[in-house]
């Protein structure tokens, strides 16, 4: 059965529509109006940015999967904003944040790893039928794509889909599955972020390291605060668009000679131009942050970067169908248990090492969501806190095939 076509075909209507929805959620989110004053205090402004958008695709106003806005946003804006936010990073501060951060992170890998076969013999014994098939139907195969995502991001999921083998109808429903359950979990950081204060005084967090870098990032702007003017701006996105430029054209040289002289390497991800493309534009964004061009930060290149990367976060958005759900529930149970043992691994590791909710947040986003999505739940807490996202993700990505990969072989044991 052919589905309807979309009601908005054209890219240049439907970025107009998400530039609409972004200037709407701002707007309201600054009123004064008691109603939007309340309103506000209780849904983030951000969880809107990328909720409102998938109504679009939910109600087959825009088609999703047809759009080139997301390919466009994350391959051109993501670069480019990722520069821009790394251009101020205090370097020293964050390291000071101490090994919690990478303690989290890995906690949410494994959490991953050992959910995914977990659900897979949870909903087994309830169901077997739903986590049958054979050949390269055979749901664990498809399951092995998800890990993929959920460990980096698109590249390693799509190198799952090589190495085990899945058939694309299969892959496509996965990616369904992928996308519900991960944006369902950042939703629910985003609104833990918003509450972060109370969270972290229950929890007894020590948050001082966060607060000296936050202190840190705002010093610095205060001290080369200026009105941005136009030279600023074309120097800002001279930077920002100059090196994403760049690391596509290295990006693209680098994965080939990797895939043509050591194609084993493809297995942690060294084959992927877009896995080249973030590592060396966030590089360079942190080795600019150590030269005079970390003064366009005064002038708010941090702001831009931000900007940008709402208009991601809104593309982001737009690919999740929230009616999805009901077309095959049995394969969403499996993400749901998949998701909530890493969540609840998650908020018990946090409680046992009463790290600060952003350490949380950020250490799981950095797996689930990889580098598009890591610094838009880190800049939830504080904008400056941003790059740590970014970090953490570009580490997701170096270990997410690999990772993936042992846990594919262990729901690969499992299922037969």
């Amino acid at each position: 059965m052919e589905t309807a076509s979309a009601l908005v075909t054209n890219d240049a209507a439907v970025l107009g529509m998400l530039a609409l929805i972004l200037g709407f959620v701002f707007y309201t989110e600054s009123s004064e109006h008691p109603f939007w004053k309340k309103f506000y205090t209780y849904v983030p402004g951000l969880l809107l940015c990328y909720f409102l958008p998938s109504l679009l695709n939910t109600f087959n106003i825009v088609d999703a999967e047809q759009s080139r806005l997301y390919f466009v946003s994350s391959r051109y804006l993501l670069p480019a904003c990722l520069v821009l936010l790394t251009l101020s990073v205090d370097l020293p501060a964050i390291m000071r944040l101490g090994y919690k951060a990478v303690v989290m992170f890995f906690t949410g890998t494994v959490g991953i790893m050992v959910g995914g076969p977990l659900a897979l013999m949870i909903v087994g014994a309830v169901s077997p039928e739903t986590v049958g098939g054979s050949g390269p139907d055979a749901v664990w195969r498809g399951l092995t794509t998800v890990a993929g995502s959920w460990i980096g991001g698109g590249a390693n999921q799509t190198a799952m889909k090589e190495v085990f083998g899945a058939s694309d109808a299969l892959f496509s429903q996965m990616v369904a599955v992928d996308v519900i359950w991960a944006n369902v979990w950042m939703a629910v950081l985003l609104l833990m972020a918003g509450r972060a204060e109370v969270l972290d005084e229950r929890m007894g967090a020590d948050t001082s390291a966060l607060e000296d870098l936050r202190r840190r990032v705002e010093a610095f702007q205060e001290k080369h605060a200026r009105i941005l003017t136009l030279t600023d701006l074309m120097l800002i996105l001279a930077v920002g668009f100059g090196v994403t430029g760049f690391a596509h054209l290295a990006g693209t040289y680098v994965a080939g000679w990797i895939a043509a002289n050591a194609p084993g390497l493809a297995r942690l991800s060294l084959t992927s131009t877009f896995f080249w493309l973030v590592v060396i534009a966030t590089t360079i964004g942190l080795g600019l942050s150590f030269t005079k061009v970390k003064n366009l930060e005064g002038a708010g290149a941090s702001r831009v970067g931000t900007a940008m990367l709402y208009v991601l976060v809104a593309s982001i958005g737009m690919g999740m169908d929230v009616m999805a759900v009901f077309t095959n529930p049995g394969l969403f149970v499996v993400g749901g248990i998949w998701i909530a043992f890493h969540a609840a691994l998650m908020l018990i590791m946090a409680r046992v090492l009463r790290v600060p909710l952003f350490y949380m947040a950020v250490g799981s986003q950095a797996n689930v969501g990889g580098a598009a999505s890591a610094p838009v739940v880190a800049s939830a807490f504080h904008p400056s806190l941003a790059p740590v996202g970014v970090l953490l993700a570009v580490f997701g990505y170096g270990i997410g095939t690999y990772a993936a990969w042992i846990c594919g072989l262990i729901m690969q044991a499992i299922a037969t």
